[in-house]
């Protein structure tokens, strides 16, 4: 499976802990997520509305060969917290292409589905499909 090194790293860790230590990992993410940089506002950033909270994202593709991604998400929702930080950890700094090669189910690979609903499930693969296209969209040559 085509995961940077980073998110492979964190996909193993999810993997070798049982349910309820994935719980208490995915909540240790949501603690880890980066506070927005000054110069980024929620209000001007994409809106992820696949997830049940009020989460935002902006992506930097200007160079192409380190991407980075930003997010904000209340701490009053630590899943969906959580689920930015493994995107930020697993693929901030990685480049436009590693990016565009993760395949979008690889929340199933964290092996959250029996202790998570779907619907929050649902919430990271939309946050990837967003960097995705917005990465995509950066780094598209002009026509």
């Amino acid at each position: 499976m085509p995961l940077t090194p980073a998110l492979a790293a964190i996909v193993d860790d999810f993997a070798d802990l049982g349910h309820p230590d994935r719980i208490t990992l995915l909540l240790e993410f949501a603690d880890d997520l980066p506070e927005l940089p000054e110069h980024l506002h929620a209000e001007s950033m994409e809106p992820v509305p696949e997830c049940q909270s009020p989460i935002f994202l902006s992506v930097d593709a200007s160079d192409p060969s380190a991407v980075r991604l930003y997010f904000s998400a209340p701490r009053e929702a630590p899943t969906t917290r959580g689920f930015a930080s493994i995107l930020h950890s697993g693929l901030d700094g990685a480049s436009a292409a590693e990016i565009a090669a993760v395949p979008v189910d690889v929340v199933n690979d964290l092996h959250l589905g029996s202790v998570i609903s779907p619907l929050r499930l649902r919430g990271m693969t939309g946050m990837l499909v967003r960097i995705q296209r917005q990465v995509a969209e950066q780094t598209a040559a002009p026509s």
